[in-house]
């Protein structure tokens, strides 16, 4: 899968996708709103200012992926070992964590599921041609809710294949043809590369 994302005159950016990159691309924003979730519509009658500002979760998702996506705001790798008053720290941050996640979480929330809903929304709008590809062409605007997305796509499956900031993306490239991961390993892979080249067509 070799197709990068390259700069438009004018802004925004472009990039040739064939038919097969086309359904992955779907397929996996489809499975990201499905681990998202549904967004809360206030109900018939319901003061929309008053959904606005309803107070999300205090805890963080027992999903690990949806944990990576929704982290805690307020964290010390370690705390509550070896200090004195440590455990008195961890706990203090638990608490500031629970509280920004109360009234946060719903509106990230939302903004994730409005940048996936443009990528689906953005490849259901493309035109396939009789060559099996499309020029999907996006605005800024669109670029930056599709950077948006594809970070959340690979950290969701980075989190699913046990990624570590330590792991060589070398020794992903070497897995057997055999391995069960190979198929979502190369997703990842090429993910990042759509992820890296979008970017760069935003960089002055």
């Amino acid at each position: 899968m070799a197709g990068q994302f390259e700069a438009l005159p004018g802004g925004g950016a472009a990039v040739a996708l064939d038919e097969v990159e086309i359904s992955i691309l779907r397929s996996l924003a489809v499975q990201l709103l499905e681990l998202i979730g549904p967004g809360d519509e206030p109900a018939e009658g319901e003061d929309p200012l008053a959904a606005l500002f309803a107070e999300g979760p205090s805890e963080p998702p027992s999903d690990p992926a949806l944990a990576r996506l929704f982290p805690d705001a307020y964290a010390r790798p370690g705390a509550g070992r070896g200090a004195d008053g440590a455990e008195g720290e961890d706990e203090e941050l638990r608490a500031l964590s629970a509280e920004f996640r109360r009234f946060t979480e719903n509106e990230l929330r939302a903004r994730k599921r409005d940048d996936v809903l443009a990528v689906v929304r953005g490849l259901d709008a493309l035109t396939v041609t009789g060559e099996g590809g499309a020029v999907l062409k996006l605005t800024a605007e669109d670029s930056l809710r599709w950077l948006g997305a594809l970070n959340d796509l690979r950290l969701t499956i980075g989190t699913r294949l046990q990624v570590t900031d330590d792991d060589e993306t070398g020794d992903l490239y070497r897995l057997p043809d055999s391995d069960p991961r190979k198929p979502m390993v190369m997703a990842y892979l090429w993910l990042g590369v759509l992820q890296e080249t979008l970017v760069e067509t935003l960089t002055p």
